[in-house]
């Protein structure tokens, strides 16, 4: 059957879980969405539905989508990131080299109306199971730039935690802190591949405005309203109910550069990892870049993380 393409909008989502569902059979990446979780990613400040998205559609069936996400700065490279699924039933040869026309050619558009003159490169992730993806990124020209890898640890038998040094507490979020935990992620995150600031309105909605953001087991050092470290968890219902497994999920990590090496960041993880135990949560778990220029696998090992599984990150300049 021949495919339409065209622009998703918000009242897709419902279709776009069934696409993740059917997909998911394959490719087992472990990642499960419901029509309201892609319903509010969809919302995002920094997707444009009718001109940076596409949906491939079989009659009434969603076949597969693409989706280029502009970032908040271009420092020094505008890094667009590329989304895609498509149906096992459709990964043609003909149908990915379409979507990778569509990602260059829309990614472009999108750069020129938000960072016009700066450098741009693509950026597309992808499950280490996602094969088909990957071979169509490569064939395209993109190159295999990074590995990011999901650690989990189990918290019935959790290890003992390391303690925050003497002289540190950890202080629950509360939103009054809002701002100045943005300033101490864009802070933190400043020199990290691939990282680039967050605006206000882009960070409310993706983390701490999200329906799944857990403040309740969000931790900070604080310090004459400062923000040194953080810790920013969320809990995806929709993995629960695939899965049957409570999990936290620590999104955010951060210890501002005059802390590191004190202890503080595995300090402020297991007093969230402690928190999470006795909340009812079965695990806990986190992503990591392999070659973190700040050690943090290390950290997360000291807590009891041990690597689950790879995602890629495929680069076009």
């Amino acid at each position: 059957m021949d495919l339409t393409w065209r622009p998703l909008t918000l009242a897709d989502a419902a279709a776009l879980a069934e696409l993740y569902a059917a997909a998911e059979e394959v490719d087992r990446t472990g990642e499960h969405f419901s029509t309201e979780d892609l319903r509010e990613e969809l919302a995002g400040p920094n997707i444009d539905l009718p001109r940076a998205t596409v949906g491939l559609w079989a009659g009434d069936r969603l076949a597969g989508y693409g989706l280029a996400r502009r970032r908040d700065a271009a420092d020094p490279v505008h890094m667009i990131r590329l989304q895609s699924v498509v149906h096992p039933e459709y990964r043609t040869d003909a149908v990915g080299a379409r979507l990778a026309e569509w990602f260059e050619r829309t990614s472009r558009e999108v750069h020129e109306r938000t960072f016009p003159g700066a450098p741009l490169e693509l950026h597309h992730g992808s499950h280490e199971n996602e094969r088909w993806i990957a071979g169509v990124l490569t064939r395209a020209g993109y190159r295999h730039g990074r590995t990011m890898v999901n650690m989990r640890v189990g918290l019935a038998d959790l290890p003992p935690q390391p303690p925050l040094p003497d002289g540190y507490e950890a202080v629950p979020f509360a939103f009054e802190y809002d701002l100045a935990v943005l300033d101490a992620r864009n802070d933190t995150f400043a020199d990290h591949w691939g990282s680039t600031i967050y605006d206000p309105e882009a960070w409310r909605h993706l983390v701490t405005g999200s329906k799944d953001f857990r403040p309740d087991l969000s931790f900070l050092i604080v310090e004459d309203d400062k923000v040194l470290a953080f810790v920013l968890s969320h809990h995806y219902e929709s993995e629960t109910e695939a899965t049957g497994i409570r999990e936290l999920y620590a999104t955010w990590v951060g210890t501002r550069g005059m802390l590191r090496g004190r202890g503080i960041a595995s300090g402020l993880l297991g007093h969230t990892l402690r928190a999470a135990k006795d909340a009812g949560f079965d695990r806990s778990a986190l992503n990591v870049d392999v070659d973190n220029a700040h050690r943090a696998l290390g950290v997360y090992e000291r807590c009891g993380y041990r690597v689950d599984d790879e995602w890629h990150v495929y680069v076009l300049s």
